[in-house]
């Protein structure tokens, strides 16, 4: 070989956009390329842009591989750059050039370090240090909750599971740090290492409030969670649980067991179809507890925050019912914070709507707010048992509710106190 490296400058033409949208599905194509040239990853980093695009590289031990796509053209740029003469890097352009569909590509091959035109150094390179072992391929692939403030990023092993439904995209991603992760229309919804925190604490506050009850009712709630801290509760004969996508049910009972074991218990009856046409039918008194467990108002769940649901709600519960509800990160979301609890106690009243926080680090700035509203006299401290609330977590282990985070839950501070009443 007559030059130390050879570069190539790919442009691909007619590509799906889709294909080229998929930072997951890039990483695997450029790894899949190295490896069949028969290089040595070192280390793979990739970003999907806003709206659309990805830019990644991978790291051979020869050398490096890189991209960027522009799915609204269908056209993607890449380097392939080789060192020495063991790897060649045409068998790197003809796998993306099939892995990323495109119709035709064009080429232009560099050599770089034309051997005529250096001089090799005489000294030889220090020998003192000990071979080093082959170095291990590292993943650098990011998923990106954000909006146009703010954003919340998870290094991830690749995506399981991907659908797009008539409601929402449905996606689960394997990161290292939080487990799989259940992704809607972009935004983070659980994670297997801190769901825990969020279904704990949408169920047991209002049931250890009204541990009488009998009967409960899930609005949202596919991925199962809430339904199985729900069943922990002897004294409920019948969970009906409302989703209005099945793919989110689907998705979670193939790659996220933990939150779906209690699809099958016979006390919980799914339903699919839309929260709000449910309750709209719904008898009046049906239910002790009724669960708002739904994602943010926006898309399949607007209708889950307006004061006519909430009217119906209040209906449907019994005398002495209780309803819970997510009510949004309130440092980020302020305004539609404010509006849920104008909403909430316009139906149920000023002094029955209670607000209460819980600290999860995959909801966007870490606090999340809930709401515990009751159609009757009770209050979730007035009318809780310390003892009975101590002996039920300890019974079933669990890891963030006990009975002094139901009691310091309520603790608001005082921004947001000075919110609730502005």
């Amino acid at each position: 070989m007559d030059a130390l490296g050879r570069h190539i400058l790919v442009e691909l033409y007619g590509c799906p956009p889709s294909a080229l949208n998929d930072v997951t599905h890039i990483e695997q194509s450029m790894v899949k390329a190295a490896r069949e040239a028969g290089a040595t990853i070192i280390n793979t980093s990739f970003h999907h842009f806003s709206p659309c695009g990805v830019s990644g590289t991978v790291v051979i031990q020869e050398s490096h591989l890189a991209v960027h796509t522009w799915p609204e053209y269908g056209f993607a740029a890449v380097d392939l750059f080789t060192c020495g003469d063991k790897l060649d890097p045409w068998t790197s352009y003809e796998s993306l050039k099939a892995s990323f569909g495109a119709t035709h590509g064009s080429t232009l091959e560099m050599r770089r370090g034309q051997l005529n035109l250096l001089k090799k150094n005489t000294r030889p390179p220090d020998q003192s240090q000990k071979k080093q072992d082959v170095p291990q391929h590292f993943r650098n692939i990011w998923f990106t909750d954000k909006n146009e403030d703010i954003a919340l990023s998870l290094r991830h092993a690749g995506m399981l599971y991907r659908k797009q439904s008539s409601f929402q995209k449905v996606e689960i991603f394997n990161t290292y740090g939080y487990g799989k992760m259940l992704v809607l229309d972009g935004a983070v919804t659980c994670t297997e290492k801190d769901e825990y925190i969020y279904h704990e604490m949408i169920v047991h506050v209002p049931m250890l409030t009204h541990p009488g009850s009998e009967r409960a009712l899930i609005i949202g709630g596919g991925d199962g969670g809430a339904a199985r801290e729900l069943l922990k509760h002897d004294c409920l004969s019948e969970v009906v649980l409302v989703e209005i996508d099945d793919a989110v049910v689907e998705a979670s009972k193939a790659h996220l067991p933990s939150l779906a074991s209690a699809f099958g218990d016979p006390r919980l009856t799914l339903e699919i179809q839309d929260g709000a046409a449910y309750i709209r039918n719904c008898p009046d008194a049906a239910f002790d507890l009724i669960v708002i467990d739904a994602t943010c108002p926006i898309g399949p769940a607007e209708n889950l925050f307006s004061r006519e649901f909430y009217a119906q709600v209040h209906r449907c519960l019994k005398a002495d019912g209780l309803m819970a509800a997510q009510t949004e990160p309130p440092t980020l979301y302020s305004q539609t914070f404010k509006e849920i609890y104008q909403h909430q106690r316009h139906t149920f009243g000023e002094d029955r709507v209670h607000c209460y926080l819980a600290f999860i680090p995959t909801y966007t700035t870490g606090m999340l707010s809930f709401s515990c509203a009751s159609k009757g006299c009770l209050h979730p401290l007035k009318h809780f048992d310390p003892e009975k609330s101590g002996t039920f977590a300890a019974k079933h282990h669990l890891r963030y509710y006990n009975k002094e985070i139901h009691q310091a839950a309520f603790a608001l501070p005082t921004f947001l106190k000075t919110l609730l009443e502005s």
